[in-house]
């Protein structure tokens, strides 16, 4: 079975106000191998402002997306190529923030997105923190042995990679992160 991370930057934190996606990742693995199959990471001109407290945390500048295409026009390939052949997807805040807000605004351009069962390493990562808080990406890394590079953090690709590792690690050493139930006979094959 395979199994996508995926991780967004975007202008705001607000989707339904006209917020909208300037970079994605995608790292798909081999789940019962844990080989990495495929990747993408890919920025959008918004063609709107972004949010300065937005900006402060990934560091992309509406300069820096000017010559970038536009989501509508890849969205369907993106979907098509690391969505649709999932079995699974992870992703860190991804029940409340990332895949909402990539359904969302896809869906404003006719483009549809598979219901694909989902493991959200904030949400089942509780047990990160010992206050039993939702663990930033860089407090579950930590409680796993990872070593979190601020220098590239809030890149989407490195945050996707370094989140997929935390995946494998807390599965196979610790045996959390279980698949919902519909998959578990799915991934054993």
């Amino acid at each position: 079975m395979l199994v996508t991370g995926i991780d967004i930057e975007t202008t705001g934190l607000d989707f339904r106000s006209g917020h909208k996606i300037i970079e994605i990742a995608f790292s798909m693995y081999d789940l019962n191998t844990q080989k990495k199959v495929d990747e993408l990471a890919m920025r959008f001109n918004p063609r709107r402002n972004i949010d300065a407290k937005a900006q402060a945390v990934h560091k992309i500048s509406l300069d820096m997306l000017a010559g970038c295409p536009l989501f509508e026009d890849e969205g369907q390939e993106l979907i098509d190529r690391f969505v649709s052949k999932a079995g699974l997807l992870v992703a860190h805040n991804g029940e409340s923030f990332d895949i909402p807000f990539m359904k969302y605004e896809l869906a404003q351009y006719g483009i549809h997105v598979p219901d694909v069962p989902l493991i959200d390493t904030m949400l089942d990562g509780l047990w990160a923190c010992e206050d039993g808080k939702r663990p930033r990406l860089e407090e579950l890394a930590f409680s796993l042995g990872f070593v979190y590079d601020h220098s590239q953090s809030h890149g989407a690709l490195y945050d996707t990679d370094l989140m997929m590792q935390c995946f494998f690690r807390a599965r196979e050493k610790y045996n959390l992160f279980p698949l919902p139930a519909s998959l578990s006979a799915a991934a054993a094959a």
